[in-house]
């Protein structure tokens, strides 16, 4: 059963990574990116993980990262077999906070270089929040912090706009609230709803968990890169 507040929660795993993990992770990306071109993955993408209802996939990215990023959906096998041990070692942890969660989908690799971000977004539950598998939250670890920029936040808001009238279904603790589908810049209420924003910068190898009716980005770079891993905890059935 899903409860509302697991969909809205943050928290954090220290030590997700060892430093020795995060070294091989670096390195494995790093080659992955000299052998495919860093313009592949970055200026010449033209498919997003992001899809907003009615719109290209390109209009997705102009919404999602105006400035572009780099984005690897296809891991290197070691890198993915790492992550994968990682997390599982972490369940005992990430279930205390969110004991609906069954299990993480894929990793993939994201970076940001100067002038690249990710705008402020809600991933939402599912594209029909009554079929399974479900959402319950985000999770992402950073390898390395670009040298000026680029801090992962979070942001909070009281604002009834937010929420849907779609009833939740089975499956959800009652009382649940939907959030709107949409709930991105590309979206006049999303823009001009009231939030608080929480910034944080956590030591490389530190997971961050955010749930998946909470908004949140990244702020720019200003100089160096930004260099993460990023997946969603789901929920698998009843």
């Amino acid at each position: 059963m899903i409860h509302i507040a697991e969909t809205l929660s943050t928290g954090s795993v220290e030590g997700f990574l060892t430093p020795g993990e995060t070294r091989s992770l670096l390195g494995a990306m790093d080659a992955a990116i000299a052998l495919g071109g860093p313009q592949r993955f970055d200026t010449d993408r033209t498919a997003t993980f992001h899809s907003i209802p009615g719109h290209t996939p390109e209009q997705a990215m102009a919404v999602y990262e105006p400035a572009g990023r780099l984005e690897i959906h296809d891991l290197p096998q070691p890198a993915a077999a790492l992550l994968a041990a990682a997390t599982e070692r972490a369940m005992p942890v990430l279930r205390r906070g969110m004991p609906s969660l069954t299990a993480c989908r894929p990793w993939m690799y994201v970076e940001y270089g100067p002038g690249q971000h990710i705008t402020a977004h809600v991933d939402g539950i599912a594209p029909d929040p009554g079929l399974w598998p479900r959402q319950i939250a985000g999770i992402s670890v950073v390898l390395q912090h670009a040298e000026d920029g680029g801090d992962f936040y979070v942001e909070t808001t009281g604002a009834p706009a937010l929420w849907s009238n779609e009833k939740p279904g089975e499956g959800y603790h009652q009382p649940m609230a939907l959030a709107h589908d949409g709930a991105d810049s590309s979206a006049d209420w999303f823009r001009t709803m009231p939030r608080t924003r929480w910034r944080v910068t956590p030591p490389p190898g530190t997971a961050l968990l955010y749930g998946s009716q909470l908004a949140h980005g990244t702020e720019p770079v200003r100089t160096g890169r930004e260099r993460k891993f990023i997946s969603w905890l789901i929920a698998e059935g009843a």
